[in-house]
């Protein structure tokens, strides 16, 4: 029976030192602690990048006349230095100016526009911009789509929205996450009743500045009256149809008519042409696309 129970007890105390030391600790009470239960916390997914970028750091323009300068300088002339898009006048304080300031024009901004241009020559431009990889690419067209010798020259809605889409596809082709700023085209019909107070003015238009609309600019009969209402009743679906566009693209911002709804005085305008804007009007037009751009939300 001694025996028996000396081999219990050594069971018994082997045991329990197995079931001590399982548990982390030494007989005596060492500082020797058990292992704490560690919570795992939840990874944090990385916090996506916004779709738009409010200060991109370079800038593609494409377009027409407007965006290169036109009449602001010297009559007939191209200047894109007062370009409202890339130019370098101290007096515009241009978008690229805004936004890359004075010694990041020139390496990071780039004029693709042509005087004459209309909406079919806006996928050739934006092929050209995809070229230099802008962050930015700004759009103004669609004057010289309704500026026309005649009301059926006119580009249609539909072909303008062709067009519109074709650029905006060749420019996904190549760059599906630049963005894109796109202004409205400017309100014609306004830009006759300023100008017209100008005999100067007139005489220049004589030379072919937008004949459906400004041509016989003092005639206020009916059929007159009429052809100016047709012209501005397609710039405004020429608007709508800008709109519609970009909206189905994320990248993509509206003026919200901003500068269609501008109201061009004569101080806006050259003193050659009176139409086209000057370096005070390129500098509003410079404002509107600086305050759509860097806005925190699109315009709605």
């Amino acid at each position: 029976m001694r025996k028996r129970s000396h081999r219990s007890r050594a069971v018994v105390a082997f045991a329990a030192a197995a079931v001590l030391g399982l548990a982390g600790c030494d007989a005596t009470g060492g500082e020797e602690t058990a292992p704490q239960a560690t919570t795992t916390q939840p990874m944090r997914s990385p916090r996506p990048s916004p779709l738009w970028n409010r200060f991109p750091g370079s800038i593609a323009a494409v377009g027409d006349s407007i965006t290169r300068g036109f009449d602001a300088c010297t009559v007939l002339s191209d200047c894109p230095e007062v370009s409202w898009a890339t130019g370098s006048d101290s007096q515009v304080d241009s978008l690229a100016v805004r936004l890359l300031g004075v010694t990041g024009v020139a390496l990071h901004s780039w004029n693709f526009a042509v005087t004459g241009a209309r909406m079919s020559d806006l996928a050739a431009q934006m092929e050209q911009a995809a070229q230099r990889k802008p962050e930015l690419v700004t759009v103004m067209a669609g004057a010289n789509d309704a500026c026309r010798s005649t009301l059926s020259a006119m580009t249609s809605a539909a072909d303008f929205r062709a067009r519109f889409q074709e650029a905006m596809d060749t420019l996904r082709g190549e760059l599906p996450r630049t963005q894109v700023y796109v202004a409205s085209v400017p309100n014609l019909k306004r830009l006759w009743s300023q100008g017209r107070t100008s005999p100067i003015g007139k005489e220049v238009w004589k030379l072919g500045v937008c004949p459906s609309m400004l041509n016989n600019a003092d005639a206020l009969d009916a059929a007159a009256t009429k052809r100016r209402a047709t012209v501005q009743a397609r710039v405004e679906a020429y608007n709508r149809v800008l709109k519609e566009v970009c909206e189905k693209d994320r990248r993509c911002r509206f003026d919200g008519n901003a500068v269609f709804d501008y109201r061009f005085g004569t101080d806006q305008l050259s003193q050659w042409d009176w139409f086209h804007p000057s370096r005070n009007g390129q500098a509003r037009l410079a404002e509107i696309a600086y305050r759509t751009v860097t806005a925190k939300d699109p315009v709605t």
